[in-house]
């Protein structure tokens, strides 16, 4: 017989991780570990978590991302697993995310301070400064009035520029773009 995987207390609580959406998996109708009140669905395995789920991001004192794969559902629900050691610690006062522009599907996103693509050299901030800071970088990739008072050539190369200042800097919006008028 299997020996069943405890799962160490208090797990769910405070935690940061980015889960690899998945086909589902074959568990030979195995019922789930845990099923919450909002109808996400568990299994633990040695190597990490598969969830179920209809829900990612924000989930009561977590953060749990799903990054989309080539897996094509109609469904909502989703599957996704993480490996035990990419769930780090979480709270609002550490700072403890670094922001990552992507400028090819000019996107935004966070991670954690603990994750192996961090390279020390992106400031690390708050949950609370990280969201102001994205929500800025949002603006600036996908808007144009910010930049009427700008004499540039190339919009996009602005655009990183700034960004890049905002990743790499603790200097404001502000600061930034006057430097660049």
């Amino acid at each position: 017989m299997e020996e069943k995987f405890q799962l160490p207390a208090g797990f769910f609580k405070n935690t940061f991780c980015v889960f690899e959406e998945i086909l589902p998996p074959n568990f030979d109708n195995k019922k789930f570990d845990y099923v919450s009140k909002s109808g996400s669905s568990y299994y633990f395995t040695k190597q990490g978590m598969y969830r179920l789920s209809n829900h990612w991001g924000r989930l009561a004192n977590s953060k749990w991302r799903l990054v989309s794969s080539e897996v094509k559902t109609d469904s909502k629900y989703k599957w996704g697993f993480a490996p035990w050691e990419s769930f780090y610690p979480d709270n609002s006062t550490e700072q403890l995310y670094f922001i990552q522009p992507d400028f090819i599907n000019n996107t935004v996103n966070y991670q954690h301070k603990n994750a192996p693509e961090f390279d020390n050299k992106a400031i690390l901030r708050t949950s609370f400064e990280t969201a102001k800071k994205i929500k800025q970088i949002r603006n600036i990739m996908n808007l144009t009035s910010w930049a009427k008072y700008f004499d540039y050539e190339d919009i996009n190369e602005l655009r990183k520029k700034i960004i890049l200042e905002l990743v790499y800097t603790d200097k404001s919006l502000e600061e930034i773009k006057s430097e660049f008028q």
